[in-house]
């Protein structure tokens, strides 16, 4: 998985478009024609609320397209509780786009997406893409709850065929979105993922035992987002080619190296990973 060209930097933005899809969800379209223009799919920004009493959070491009870029979050804390306040004409600044997204170019015919919870922030463009270049794609859609199932409709619309799961029963297959996976009479041929660390692992061990790749987005708490104060990091083997160059490799020293989930990552190989 090559380093992306990001085309990072500070935008100056204005609100354009404000929805909420759901409960504590809320959706900030933004005019950022150059973030737009850069992004790739699974990349991320640091998004700074206006009253800057709080730091910045990482937020996943959910959707990029000609001049406008947008978010999708949960509110669960100060930042996202203010940022959700925002209304059409507010300014807002934002970082990005930044890290290494998900490497579709050798993508096969037939990939399946895989998204818990707030996870699925960061999977539409990857989704868009695919059927763009007439991929089959299956989204594996997983929550508590029905309420907590977000845009469906947009994937659908978008081409994807969708299959969702709930904890507690109330909408699709009851249980965890990875029995579901596993239970695929037809399996894909490649898995991207993003939520929590629980499924990731699981979505890992799946394609291990259906013997296909799987690329995972780490979800992990940024201090700076830049790779600067190695506070995110995840232990890769070294021969990655995410492998970072520093510090550097010591002779008969261990096969294992820290990589920064914001720099080399958020997305990783899950063969790869030694979590």
């Amino acid at each position: 998985m090559p380093t992306l060209s990001t085309g990072e930097r500070v935008h100056v933005t204005k609100i354009v478009d404000r929805r909420t899809p759901a409960a504590d969800v809320v959706v900030l379209g933004v005019r950022a024609p150059q973030l737009a223009r850069f992004a790739k799919p699974g990349q991320f920004v640091m998004v700074v609320p206006p009253a800057g009493e709080v730091a910045s959070v990482a937020l996943g491009i959910y959707e990029a397209q000609g001049d406008r870029m947008s978010v999708l979050f949960f509110v669960s804390g100060k930042r996202t509780t203010e940022l959700a306040r925002l209304q059409e004409g507010d300014e807002l600044t934002i970082t990005g786009p930044l890290g290494n997204g998900f490497f579709l170019d050798d993508a096969p015919s037939e990939v399946g997406i895989v998204a818990g919870g707030v996870g699925v922030a960061s999977v539409l463009t990857s989704a868009q893409e695919l059927l763009k270049n007439g991929c089959r794609v299956q989204l594996y859609y997983g929550a508590r709850t029905q309420e907590r199932l977000v845009d469906m409709d947009l994937f659908a619309r978008a081409g994807c065929e969708v299959h969702a799961a709930t904890d507690d029963g109330s909408f699709g297959y009851r249980g965890v979105v990875t029995d579901l996976l596993a239970r695929a009479a037809r399996p894909p041929r490649l898995l991207l993922a993003c939520g929590p660390s629980p499924m990731l692992r699981a979505v890992a061990r799946v394609a291990a035992e259906i013997d296909i790749p799987a690329q995972l987005s780490l979800e992990e708490t940024f201090a700076c987002g830049v790779g600067g104060c190695w506070g995110c990091v995840v232990p890769i083997v070294r021969t990655s080619a995410q492998a970072p160059s520093f510090p550097p490799a010591v002779l008969g020293g261990s096969d294992v190296v820290n990589a920064r989930v914001c720099k080399e990552g958020p997305v990783f190989w899950a063969h790869e990973l030694r979590w």
